[in-house]
């Protein structure tokens, strides 16, 4: 139970006293959490039989309610809060902006995140803050790790794990061991994981193999009982990622990152703690058709490099009832990919510049302040302002295979070229709590209004194609989304039952629409600002029957609109939820899980006279996934599981949009799949 009272403490601190439902944590490794102190809290570890074998972090993610994903295979599955995505959403890797490599987001940011290798996940949905940089209108997700805790006498700890998944003959082994005091400590983790393609429930082969190796070093000192100075260097190695949902696959897929870091909790200067962080990502992607799939009518190669150099220093001053935090943050990303064709493999002619040479500079300032009207009362204030500059060095430049460069390209859908753009962007954050009587109903509100620059595919992609609906060109002239949300929400809990839930309205500026190019008349995928509105609802129900047995339910529903054309925006997941029932005694775990999604039939799939960007409409689905987990002695534990029960063959609606391709292609879900994990700590 203490390591669930240090888990309500960070979430508390986390959330600036703000809505707690809106956020999930999962506590990996080291936490185990015997009970739930506030059902309200939605919290597991990765210990929990449910979370069951996922690929990366992006999978890891959708064991939490209210999270969706975009499959394109096993690896890199694009996770979706309350409709938004990409770059709607702040994803944070141990404090560090990894942006990845692939224009069509093959390995977004949470594919560099094995959750064997961190200590806690955290998702705050909506903005219920604003110090982790700028925009993220739809969450924010923090994977963190954790310095080694050293029991009295010992001077190394560790864990080791090991797991397979039947369907795909998947596999994954991982090390986590630290030697050192409360002094000093030097932490090594190594990962590998491997994975064939999987059969759906119809019986079908799925392309989605991947090969991954991860090692991971940190190196942490204390000058004191109250400061941590860390090194961390971490890299990871993925071979030979299959996309079924793509015209390309990854034989490469590369990131190695650098951090360092500083906190101090105790008083330097005027501040009553301090947090400094900088860090550099180095990520190398390469994608091709033919070196793991037989090629088309000509072979096309696209190696990419995203590099990421950023930091943030944050400071705490105790004013009055509450805390003020003042706090500033750099990231500068670099981004160029270049996509060559021709008659043989490894091609060498120059097709068309896809990221040319993209600069995006961003650096920030914000405070803000928790504090309380009363014991029953709190509220959050943030302020935000944000600079962004942004190039594209070779948009200039016309490519040796083809007739048109970047430049070209812009000119012809929006009568510009690549200026040197820049834009002043400001975020603001209000939000409330108050404790009704009796404190077991606790009233929520927050308001906010944040801006959400584009990223460098919407500004700067040029991919240039014979067939011009296989265009796909970015907009240098988008102006940056600007969100006005409203958040009410309520959590009441008693003794057995607990219900937790909010609703949410979010109007945006300038939304940042991906379509077709139905004024020029060639049907290319193109960018374009509109008006949207979105709304929905969160809701999480738990039920405790007795000691030994628990229910839960949970909903989460969004609608989103693009109002200037009055028709549904594509790619947003209809109502979909999860109710279980479990049951432990003593060292042991069993239950079920219904998993299930209404039919979506506000789609976006008409290329002629929209995006074209969903495939159609998608059937609503159940499947029924059974779990365990036993506890061996003091420091082991067995989980299991089998998911897809019933070998059911189903499609999430949310599919990859791919340019690059005529069609879209929805991939199909997993079909029965056995898996079992055993770990082990000393």
């Amino acid at each position: 139970m203490q390591s669930a009272g240090r888990l309500i403490a960070g979430l508390a601190v986390l959330s600036g006293a703000g809505n707690v439902y809106a956020q999930e944590t999962i506590e990996l490794p080291e936490v185990r959490v015997e009970a739930d102190a506030d059902a309200a809290m939605a919290s597991s570890s990765a210990e929990d039989p449910r979370a069951g074998a996922p690929a990366d972090g992006g999978d890891w993610l959708l064991s939490i309610p209210g999270v969706s994903g975009v499959r394109m295979g096993s690896h890199g599955l694009d996770p979706v809060i309350r409709g938004q995505k990409q770059t709607q959403l702040n994803v944070l890797l141990d404090g560090a902006f990894v942006h990845g490599g692939c224009p069509n987001r093959m390995d977004p940011p949470s594919s560099y995140a094995s959750a064997e290798t961190y200590d806690r996940v955290t998702v705050l949905k909506g903005v219920q803050t604003l110090i982790y940089g700028a925009g993220g209108p739809g969450g924010t997700v923090l994977f963190e790790r954790d310095p080694p805790r050293f029991a009295p006498g010992k001077t190394v700890t560790g864990r080791v794990q090991a797991g397979g998944v039947s369907n795909g003959n998947a596999w994954d082994a991982a090390a986590d061991v630290a030697a050192g005091s409360d002094r000093a400590y030097a932490r090594a983790t190594l990962s590998a994981k491997s994975a064939g393609s999987y059969t759906d429930g119809d019986g079908q082969k799925v392309r989605s193999g991947y090969k991954e190796r991860g090692a991971i070093a940190d190196f942490g000192y204390r000058p004191d009982a109250d400061s941590l100075l860390k090194l961390s260097l971490e890299s990871t190695r993925a071979r030979d990622v299959l996309y079924a949902g793509a015209g390309m696959d990854a034989p490469v897929s590369d990131n190695d990152t650098v951090k360092l870091s500083y906190e101090n909790t105790a008083a330097v200067g005027p501040f009553a703690a301090v947090k400094a962080e900088l860090y550099q990502a180095a990520v190398h992607h390469v994608m091709d058709n033919y070196s793991l799939r037989p090629v088309g009518a000509m072979y096309m190669r696209v190696p990419s490099d995203s590099d990421t150099l950023g930091g943030r220093f944050s400071g705490d001053l105790s004013l009055g009832r509450g805390v003020l935090t003042l706090g500033a943050d750099l990231q500068r990303n670099l981004r160029d990919a270049t996509r060559y064709g021709g008659m043989s493999a490894d091609p060498t002619m120059v097709n068309s510049y896809l990221w040319p040479d993209v600069r995006i500079r961003q650096v920030g300032v914000f405070a803000e302040y928790a504090g309380q009207w009363s014991t029953a009362s709190r509220y959050t204030a943030g302020l935000r302002l944000d600079r962004v500059d942004t190039s594209a060095a070779k948009a200039a430049l016309d490519p040796m295979g083809a007739p048109v460069s970047a430049n070209d390209l812009y000119s012809h859908y929006y009568s510009t070229t690549a200026r040197d753009h820049g834009e002043n962007n400001l975020g603001l954050l209000l939000r409330a709590e108050y404790d009704l009587t009796g404190r077991d109903t606790t009233v929520y509100a927050g308001i906010s209004s944040t801006a959400r620059t584009a990223d460098a595919t919407e500004r700067y992609i040029a991919s240039w194609n014979a067939t011009p609906s296989m265009q796909w060109v970015g907009n240098p002239e988008l102006k940056p989304e600007r969100h006005n949300q409203l958040e009410l929400g309520a959590r009441w809990t008693r003794e057995r039952l607990s219900v937790d839930g909010s609703v949410y309205y979010d109007r945006v500026h300038d939304y940042i629409l991906r379509d077709r190019a139905h004024l020029v008349g060639d049907n290319a995928t193109i960018y374009r600002n509109v008006a949207a509105r979105l709304y929905g609802a969160d809701m999480e129900m738990k039920y405790r029957w007795s000691a030994r047995w628990s229910a839960r339910l949970t909903l989460a529903y969004v609608n989103a609109t693009n109002t200037s054309d009055g028709r549904p925006i594509a790619q947003i997941p209809p109502l979909e939820g999860t109710l279980s029932l479990d049951h432990r005694r003593r060292d042991w775990t069993l239950g079920g899980a219904i998993r299930f999604a209404a039919r979506q039939t506000r789609v976006d799939d008409d290329p002629l006279t929209g995006s074209g960007l969903d495939v159609g409409q998608t059937p609503g689905f159940a499947v029924l996934d059974l779990y365990g987990s036993r506890r061996l002695g003091r420091d082991g534990q067995l989980r299991f599981g089998i998911d897809n029960v019933f070998d059911r063959a189903y499609a999430q609606h949310l599919n990859k949009a791919n340019a690059f391709d005529v069609t879209q292609v929805r991939v199909k879900e997993p079909g029965r799949s056995v898996w079992m994990k055993l770990s082990m700590q000393f």
